[in-house]
């Protein structure tokens, strides 16, 4: 999860967030070298303006800065296609989970499982047990196992939410009479935070997501004992 010292991205906990990982490292290279070498010949014009004519009149430096824009784009926008369709493709899911955002609380709904539904709420602060995290701990996490392809069906009960979860690099609007889907693939257990991503109103700050992610064997005794 995020903390105070951590300024990069999260460490990804699914083959599409590496591969945004990627996409966002490939790109902030291309950038920087975009950015010295544009820096370089402004600090050439400022303190050698009389040498460097050839930047202002001639006409190949003007066929080179337009076609470098050109080809730079391209090394931008095939990758991000690509990263595109990965997002959008939907492979097919072992387990399907309903969402439904409210003002301000979340519900699950197991739709391959008969009548495994619940409400997620924020712990509040004075409730908080020990070494657990303000404003992101809830009183029934999602439990998913890892390794399986998940499908995720997302909605709204009243205004517009977003279902957010960094690690897994999922967001998705929920929106009221309108049903998103989207899918994704935990590569290893643990805690994955993740909270409203879309301005909902004044507790819009306290309607966190928390995702525990178990083996397969661990998720069917949990099925069980939430059935009996």
């Amino acid at each position: 999860m995020a903390t105070w010292t951590n300024l990069n991205l999260q460490d990804s906990a699914s083959p599409l967030m590496e591969q945004l990982t990627f996409f966002h490292d490939h790109t902030l290279l291309i950038l920087m070298m975009i950015t010295t070498l544009v820096g370089y010949l402004m600090l050439t014009l400022f303190f050698n303006k009389f040498n460097n004519r050839f930047l202002l009149e001639g006409q190949t430096i003007e066929i080179i800065w337009t076609i470098l824009p050109a080809i730079t784009l391209i090394f931008i926008a095939l990758p991000s296609l690509r990263l595109l369709y990965l997002l959008d493709e939907i492979n097919n899911p072992m387990i399907t989970l309903k969402t439904i955002g409210h003002q301000w609380y979340w519900s699950y709904e197991y739709s391959d499982f008969n009548q495994i539904e619940f409400d997620s709420y924020m712990i509040p602060t004075n409730e908080l047990p020990q070494n657990n995290f303000r404003l992101l701990d809830v009183d029934n996490r999602v439990i998913l196992p890892f390794n399986t392809q998940i499908r995720m069906m997302i909605t709204a009960a009243d205004v517009l939410h977003s279902w957010t979860i960094p690690a897994l690099g999922v967001k998705v609007d929920a929106t009221p009479g309108r049903l998103n889907q989207t899918s994704f693939f935990m590569n290893r257990p643990g805690l994955y935070y993740g909270q409203c991503s879309e301005i909902c109103g004044s507790n819009h700050s306290f309607m966190p997501i928390l995702i525990e992610s178990i083996n397969t064997n661990t998720f069917i005794k949990w099925m069980t004992s939430i059935k009996n």
